[in-house]
């Protein structure tokens, strides 16, 4: 799964804002090339806050974890329900920091709890490919429509 392949497939829903981190933007320079998902509100204004990103470099010295600057790696991250994650990983968002140390937040292709954002049930995975493409179709799905359910209220 490319980068394009995510763009296209959250950006299909009208209601979804995707923005591709520019210098046109306002964004820092540390976030260019990076993508944010946002969801509009019932106004049609964007939320503040993205559902999902693309990050495709460590920010030194905030989230370097996953070790990106290895060349050639993006990692999608997602927020999802608490219950999805507990059972996902066998155990609550607020028991993340007891749970850290089973996770590799390198590895590639493998789902994890994000490195800094595990405890507010965010979930990451490197270069999703062949092994983890059903799995991060569902959670794209669920992250989604977790992001416009809210939009709605």
């Amino acid at each position: 799964m490319t980068q394009d392949e995510i763009r296209q497939r959250l950006g299909s829903n009208a209601s979804v804002l995707v923005q591709i981190a520019s210098s046109g933007d306002g964004s820092p320079e540390i976030a260019w090339g990076d993508t944010f998902f946002f969801v509009r509100d019932k106004s049609g204004e964007p939320k503040k806050m993205p559902f999902s990103t693309i990050v495709t470099k460590d920010y030194d010295g905030f989230d370097s974890d996953s070790n990106l600057n290895r060349g050639g790696l993006y990692r999608l991250n997602l927020e999802i329900e608490k219950d999805e994650f507990a059972k996902l990983f066998g155990f609550r968002p607020d028991q993340f920091a007891d749970n850290r140390s089973k996770f590799d937040f390198s590895s590639q292709d493998e789902l994890f709890p994000h490195p800094l954002y595990g405890q507010n049930s965010w979930v990451s995975i490197i270069n999703p490919g062949v092994n983890s493409s059903a799995q991060i179709n569902a959670l794209l799905d669920l992250s989604l429509g977790r992001a416009l359910r809210r939009a709605a209220a």
